[in-house]
């Protein structure tokens, strides 16, 4: 899972004076910190700190060169300001300049070793580069922080790596304390649901994909679970709603696809 747009996922917002939103990410995804600036900057960090929440929209926006640029002033102003480098890394992550991401969070962690956004966007990173295991440490970090506001998207996004290396009980275990602390974080229900189904508590699972399908536009992952569900509860009229849904909305896709060749599981 890389950047998505307007998703899921429960996430931090960047406020600007004067400046749009940063759109959400998904749940699992990077985070930026969430601050909100008033009035003119008086010194160096406050100058770091405004390019740095600039570099962030235009990363949010995808436009990647126009957040280096922001980046190098926010560094320039003051070399110590630890979220200029998960930025950093961040951008260079999407860019798949993964040396220069990894070097980038590292500095980031000296300069702030406890800060859970900068754990948690070196956790990802390091899921997204094949280091499942070794991503599970730094969303621990995070969440151990009580100044944390989110820590459900940290263990949200540590079931997804768990999920990556097949270890499902640990992915379990994750999503299962995501939801204990925000029971509407939409990427844990979804990915509980698949877990339900796979081991047969079908009733569990039609609990968790429909709540999912309320609190956010259904997907074609979603809908194609609650299909399977339903398919397998013997509740036709039911799945042969989840099928007209995914025809009309998701024809494209991988899941309408299995549909049509009768590849349930």
């Amino acid at each position: 899972m890389n950047r998505l747009p307007c998703a899921v996922l429960a996430v931090l917002a960047l406020v600007l004076a004067g400046c749009d939103s940063l759109p959400q990410k998904d749940s699992a995804g990077p985070v930026t910190e969430s601050v909100s600036m008033v009035g003119q900057p008086t010194d160096a960090r406050n100058r770091a700190r405004v390019h740095a929440e600039l570099a962030a929209l235009y990363y949010g926006r995808g436009s990647m060169a126009i957040a280096l640029e922001e980046l190098r002033i926010a560094a320039a102003a003051d070399p110590n300001y630890a979220l200029t480098y998960s930025l950093f890394g961040l951008v260079y992550m999407d860019l798949r300049e993964n040396q220069l991401a990894q070097s980038n969070f590292e500095r980031a962690l000296r300069l702030s070793p406890t800060d859970p956004d900068i754990n948690h966007n070196y956790g990802w990173f390091l899921c997204q580069t094949g280091r499942e295991n070794e991503s599970i440490k730094y969303f621990m970090q995070a969440v151990r922080n009580p100044l944390y506001p989110a820590p459900w998207r940290s263990y949200s996004a540590a079931g997804v790596c768990s999920l990556r290396k097949n270890n499902l009980k640990q992915a379990e275990d994750f999503f299962q304390h995501a939801l204990k602390q925000e029971p509407d974080e939409p990427g844990s229900l979804l990915q509980l649901g698949q877990i339900r189904y796979r081991q047969g508590t079908l009733e569990e699972a039609r609990r968790l994909v429909g709540r999912y399908n309320r609190i956010v536009a259904p997907t074609a992952e979603s809908l194609w679970l609650g299909l399977r569900v339903e398919r397998k509860l013997g509740e036709r009229s039911s799945e042969a709603n989840y099928a007209n849904q995914l025809r009309r909305r998701f024809a494209a896709s991988r899941e309408y696809q299995q549909l049509q060749r009768g590849e349930y599981d």
